[in-house]
């Protein structure tokens, strides 16, 4: 647990039509347009956007950024605690717990401690660093899934629900197709099956982002590229692993009669497999649900909280009535989004 130092008065950001500026440093957090120099809290494409000069990021955020913006991108990197110092001010990246690499970005100037947390959950996953709490003055949340209706299940008993699905699946010949998102979802998805039903194959962008998480040592099972298969290839007992984006394409036709599913926090609510013309639903999400989210910033100890995406107005309205001094933030993040937005770009979730 990382202590606050003693509050000061002054902000050590402000709200552009850049995105957070800290000032005293001359950097931006998760700019939505180009800068000089962005410090990035996880590389899902509504917080890491192509076209800055310069980005920073946490050791294992890395290998995904350099995937997604491109090798002439210029990207550095940090190891989680250690603090570099840019213009005055103290930085450092502390894990979220949202996917491979995510990061909560400390900064401190003057003995003021702000904490810019991006997307973040508290549950603990297999496929990334669990959330470190954090304590400052001023805490900028999320807010997803900020309602009191969305509590997740045991994610253990989401893996069994989800395994069990599969063999009844492969027991009647069916493949199973699990439709989430391509960075982070997907791979949670694939730490929670078990390889002795079938064999496992994914879309080419989820498979992608496979290869980043194996380069940072994340174990998951062997998985194969599904569009390396030929027309007589036997999915009967199949697992396929694809993005959202990809329901909508004939890419699913190699595979007959498959059974589909949905992995997403938004399963909490009814009707949305009806509304997404799917047969099951698994509750698996990678941000915090709302007594995560209350959990998390009691113990930052923060006095300010400032939310981002979500539902804002009713955490902040909540949190003002429970002694804190919060706000909402008008920005660009758009958390777990129903179109895949803060997953793969359309060249890489459209595969022939």
């Amino acid at each position: 647990m990382i202590e606050a130092a003693s509050p000061s008065a002054s902000e050590l950001f402000t709200l552009t039509d850049r995105g957070l500026y800290c000032e005293a440093g001359d950097f931006y957090i998760d700019p939505w347009r180009g800068v000089p120099k962005a410090l990035i809290t996880h590389a899902h494409g509504d917080h890491a956007r192509w076209g800055s000069e310069q980005y920073l990021a946490s050791d294992q955020s890395k290998p995904v950024l350099e995937r997604r913006l491109g090798p002439k991108s210029e990207i550095s990197s940090l190891p989680y605690g250690e603090t570099l110092v840019i213009n005055g001010v103290k930085v450092s990246f502390h894990p979220a717990g949202h996917v491979l690499g995510s990061s909560q970005i400390r900064i401190e100037k003057q003995g003021q401690v702000c904490v810019v947390s991006g997307d973040y959950k508290l549950d603990p996953d297999r496929t990334c660093e669990n959330f470190e709490v954090v304590r400052c003055h001023t805490f900028v949340s999320e807010s997803t899934f900020g309602l009191p209706i969305y509590h997740w299940p045991d994610q253990q008993d989401v893996f069994d629900d989800m395994n069990r699905w599969w063999r009844e699946n492969a027991e009647e010949q069916r493949p199973s197709v699990i439709f989430a998102y391509g960075f982070g979802k997907a791979q949670r998805v694939l730490s929670g099956l078990d390889p002795e039903i079938g064999p496992i194959y994914c879309h080419g962008a989820v498979e992608k982002i496979n290869a980043a998480y194996r380069e940072c040592e994340i174990d998951l099972p062997p998985t194969e590229y599904a569009g390396r298969a030929d027309d007589k290839k036997d999915w009967s007992r199949a697992m396929i692993i694809a993005p959202p984006s990809a329901q909508t394409t004939t890419w699913l036709r190699k595979f007959g009669n498959y059974a589909s599913a949905f992995a997403s926090g938004w399963m909490t609510v009814r009707g949305q497999r009806r509304r997404r013309n799917i047969e099951r639903g698994f509750v698996l999400s990678d941000h915090a649900d709302w007594p995560g989210l209350l959990n998390a910033i009691e113990q930052t100890r923060a006095e300010r909280v400032y939310v981002t995406h979500g539902y804002k107005r009713a955490l902040v309205h909540w949190l003002n009535n429970h002694g804190y001094q919060a706000a909402e933030l008008d920005t660009m993040y758009e958390g777990e989004q129903d179109d895949d937005r803060t997953g793969d770009s359309e060249e890489e979730t459209t595969e022939s």
